[in-house]
C-alpha cells in the first residue's frame, strides 16, 4: 500500500506545480504552465529515482484532477506520465481540453 504524501501547490505568474517534500533535500514535482482562462498544460512530472514505485507521481496528478474539478479548469496532459493517467482513467475524460 502506497504512503499519502502532502502535495502543496504553488501558483506564480502563469506557471506552477504541484510538488512533495520528500525530506533530506528530495521534491518530486508535477510542473504545469497557464495555456488559456481555466487551461493548464502539465508539462512535466519528477519523482527521485530513491523515491520511484511510491505511488507519488499518481497523487501529484490526482491533486491536479480534485483541483480542475473544484476550482473549473481543464488540463492539457504533455507530459508522457500524465498523458498515460488520462489513458487510464477515462472519468478523467471532462477535464481534458480539447
Amino acid at each position: 500500500m502506497s504512503q499519502t504524501y502532502t502535495v502543496q501547490r504553488q501558483d506564480q505568474n502563469g506557471h506552477g506545480r504541484y510538488m512533495v517534500d520528500l525530506g533530506d533535500g528530495f521534491e518530486a514535482e508535477m510542473t504545469y504552465r497557464k495555456v488559456a482562462d481555466k487551461v493548464i498544460a502539465i508539462d512535466h512530472t519528477g519523482v527521485p529515482p530513491e523515491f520511484g514505485g511510491r505511488g507519488i507521481a499518481a497523487q501529484l496528478v490526482n491533486a491536479a484532477i480534485s483541483d480542475a474539478r473544484s476550482d473549473g479548469f481543464k488540463i492539457v496532459p504533455l507530459c508522457s506520465y500524465v498523458v498515460a493517467q488520462f489513458k487510464r482513467h477515462p472519468e478523467w475524460a471532462d477535464l481534458r481540453a480539447q
